[in-house]
């Protein structure tokens, strides 16, 4: 059965922001001779990486709302420099905007339910991830979409 994760995109301020902050990373390792992938470090490895795997995505909150989703690929378990166990999650780089829904902070990910999880923008809307951002969030807090 699927499910998904949910964390903070920390320092973003926008879908903008983390899609140029991915595209930034990934040049800089090809410049550095390193495979190319979409890495995101976690401090702590899921225990539900079976369900993860099976279609799941991180769904990604940006100034207090869920804003894009990544779909997750593989999870790989690491021990650091310090002898601490960490997680390495590598996404899909492609950043699918979902249907915007407020979510307050929080620390580290949480699991998020398949049922409770957003929409694609796209599927619940054609069209509107063509409009900027910050008509999007206007359209959101108005409750039009």
């Amino acid at each position: 059965m699927t499910l998904h994760l949910i964390k903070l995109s920390v320092g973003t301020d926008s879908v903008e922001d983390l899609q140029h902050w991915i595209r930034q990373k990934l040049k800089e390792k090809r410049k550095r001779g390193g495979k190319p992938e979409r890495v995101h470090t976690t401090r702590m490895v899921p225990k539900r990486a079976d369900e993860l795997l099976d279609g799941g995505s991180i769904f990604w909150v940006i100034k207090g709302q869920i804003a894009c989703r990544e779909r997750i690929l593989a999870i790989r378990p690491f021990v650091d420099k310090d002898g601490i166990g960490r997680c390495r999650l590598v996404l899909d780089p492609k950043c699918v905007l979902v249907q915007p829904r407020p979510f307050r902070a929080f620390q580290g990910w949480r699991y998020l339910d398949v049922k409770d999880a957003p929409r694609d923008l796209d599927a619940a809307a054609p069209g509107i991830g063509a409009m900027p951002e910050p008509l999007r969030r206007e359209l959101r807090d108005l409750g039009l979409i």
